[in-house]
């Protein structure tokens, strides 16, 4: 009862869905026979009855917020709130469902304030991700802070409504994805992190790794991150279940404030009163990453490297492929250092597990799921199988395919294996036939020619349908879709056949990625605005240098070809002097010095030129306003600024996308 009584409260809101964008939107469709014998099968292959994760995940249960919604603004909806995913009340899965994701999306719902040991709490549910409060003697001790202020603030309110009022002293961010740290202005502030009265730390390369994942290429994964969170989807057995990892991510902006400290080794630090084992784990769930064990409480907080899932050595939202060697070696190392000196294991996602015996066994299983998924595939690449052969023919030990936490409810077996393959080889799998082929559109108009023209390959796409070939009829339909995306036939079995695989999938995202290219397919790209990673305060937290690379990844090469110059960048407030330098299209920089024979000079604070770099302000507008000086051609800047380009994050994805102008 207690479960149910929390049930339905604080998950995400739905963004805007394709019913408010487009009224005339097709709604979806049930499930075919094909898909309810797939789903039947399932709940007939796992240990359902095992009930043991729903009381680990409501153990120290301290209280939530009734009915709680995160406001959003008069523009959009409450960011988060539970209340539309009040029908996985319902005790067995929904046919659209897979019930395997049935039952993760019923543990993900479970949430609120929890107490993990004496002086550690957890606020779960309230995001994608996991807000640890650890009390230290004189203040909090903040161990990830949610993606987003607007949720990271009820987080820690609601821990104040049961716990005293102690300031926060220490924010610590585990790695470098946003849900981890988007919050940070939620529990405190720029002003008391400049004052010294609060301190941020970090594992080593954390701004780098930002500025390589959400930054450099933030717009594109902001896009591709709708797909795998499937954030235009309205909640619901046909719609968006949830994430894997947890429910979904948050629709407020993230906010970051850079760290103060950043922890370079494996080393023991007391703050507050309170002693902290960091163990670095850089290259494994990010590349920026640390673990962390509390002697006193005999806690040990694993970040994001182990969780009631399969995790992502490849992530769909896209990223840098992950080290599956490196990360299964991390969890060994902890395992044995700290493995019988630890009561309770928590995360920064998904719930606890106390007890020794029962901590050596989720350590010891995702150690081995994550080596078993890089040596097979490595085996396997090396008798000559392809990415996809690979994917196809691996399967997980009994051992590993009967544990819940080795399920693929985030990353796949699947999509994983093809990560290792990229890791060592990359995208060519050496057959000269795909090392140059034709572009998609031009592709797919020669292969639906071949196969006899649009009308005969939906004829025998329909027939497939019907045998529950789904696989093979989205991605027939994806050709004619690209050949003539004005084709309605087309478009809608494409639809029918993701939406069917969607119903299908055992994995969040790939049941979001699937039922969103079925809406997109009916219904166009949604007509809303696009959020991007590459934000003011994002930018603000890289280091100059890495501000200049972001640059040079909008310079349009077509406006620049042909150009040259020689810029220095002198910064007023922290005194470093630059040399930008535009030849052959390419920006580049050089540090602590300036050229002698530059075009011009920007003397300036570094704000100016992040607000530059926003197009908040233009180049005159900012001279004249006392923002910055110009000596030397001042048309020079203004030239290069005019070159850089803008991203629009609605791209299209399931159809072919618009030139680029």
């Amino acid at each position: 009862m207690l479960f149910r009584s929390v049930f339905a409260l604080v998950v995400l809101a739905s963004a805007p869905t394709l019913a408010q964008v487009a009224p005339k939107q097709v709604a979806p469709k049930g499930p075919e026979p094909a898909t309810l014998k797939a789903n039947a099968e399932m709940a007939r292959t796992l240990p359902f009855a095992d009930r043991q994760d729903f009381d680990d995940a409501m153990k120290g249960f301290v209280g939530t917020v009734p009915d709680a919604l995160v406001p959003g603004t008069g523009q959009r909806p409450p960011v988060w709130s539970m209340k539309p995913y009040e029908f996985l009340k319902q005790e067995g899965s929904a046919d659209s469902v897979n019930p395997s994701l049935w039952r993760q999306a019923q543990l993900n719902t479970i949430h609120g304030l929890f107490k993990v040991s004496e002086r550690v709490y957890q606020v779960r549910g309230f995001d994608i991700s996991n807000m640890t409060i650890v009390e230290g003697d004189s203040g909090l001790i903040v161990v990830d802070t949610l993606g987003s202020p607007d949720t990271a603030r009820v987080a820690l309110d609601l821990y104040y409504q049961h716990r005293p009022k102690k300031p926060v002293g220490t924010v610590i961010y585990t790695h470098s994805h946003a849900d981890h740290f988007g919050g940070v202005k939620g529990v405190t502030s720029e002003a008391d992190v400049s004052a010294g009265k609060v301190q941020v730390l970090a594992p080593a390369g954390f701004t780098e790794a930002i500025a390589g994942e959400i930054v450099l290429a933030g717009s594109a994964m902001s896009r591709r991150a709708q797909y795998q969170f499937g954030i235009i989807l309205p909640p619901g057995p046909r719609g968006h279940v949830d994430s894997g990892l947890g429910k979904t991510i948050g629709r407020a902006p993230v906010s970051l404030i850079a760290p103060t400290a950043t922890v370079d080794k494996d080393e023991t630090r007391t703050i507050d009163g309170v002693e902290i084992a960091f163990h670095m784990a850089p290259g494994s769930e990010a590349p920026a990453e640390m673990l962390l064990y509390f002697p006193q409480f005999r806690v040990l907080d694993m970040a994001e490297d182990v969780n009631h899932t399969m995790h992502n050595l490849y992530t769909l939202r896209g990223a840098e492929v992950r080290d599956g060697n490196l990360w299964s070696r991390y969890i060994g190392e902890v395992l044995e250092a700290f493995g019988d000196k630890t009561d309770v294991v928590i995360g920064q996602h998904t719930w606890p597990v106390a007890g020794q015996a029962r901590v050596a066994k989720l350590l010891a299983t995702q150690r081995d799921l994550y080596k078993f998924i890089n040596d097979q595939s490595l085996r396997l690449l090396n008798h000559g199988y392809t990415p996809t052969e690979i994917a196809e023919a691996l399967r997980l030990p009994a051992g590993l395919e009967q544990e819940w936490s080795a399920r693929g409810y985030y990353g796949t077996l699947s999509h994983n294996a093809k990560a290792v393959y990229q890791k060592y080889l990359g995208w060519y799998d050496a057959n000269p036939a795909n090392l140059n082929p034709l572009p998609p559109v031009e592709n797919a108009a020669k292969t639906v020619e071949y196969m006899g023209g649009a009308d005969a390959v939906i004829v025998r796409a329909r027939a497939d349908f019907a045998k529950g070939d789904y696989r093979w009829v989205a991605s027939a339909m994806n050709q004619v879709v690209f050949a003539d995306p004005a084709n309605r036939a087309a478009r809608e079995l494409g639809a029918d056949a993701l939406e069917q695989m969607g119903y299908q999938a055992e994995s969040g995202p790939w049941r979001d990625a699937y039922l969103v290219g079925a809406a997109e397919l009916r219904n166009g790209v949604p007509r809303i605005p696009g959020q991007s990673t590459a934000n003011a305060d994002t930018l603000k937290a890289l280091s100059t240098g890495l501000f200049f690379d972001y640059l040079g990844t909008r310079l349009d090469a077509a406006k620049a070809e042909g150009k040259s110059m020689t810029i220095n960048v002198a910064l007023t407030d922290s005194r470093q002097q630059f040399v930008l330098t535009l030849s052959n299209a390419a920006l580049t920089w050089v540090q602590g010095r300036l050229a002698a024979r530059a075009d011009a000079t920007l003397t300036l604070p570094r704000p100016a030129l992040d607000a530059l770099a926003l197009r908040q302000t233009s180049l005159s507008e900012a001279v004249k306003a006392g923002l910055l000086k110009v000596e030397g051609d001042a048309a020079k800047p203004e030239e290069l600024f005019a070159m850089l380009d803008t991203f629009t994050v609605m791209f299209e994805v399931v159809e072919p996308r618009k030139a680029v102008k």
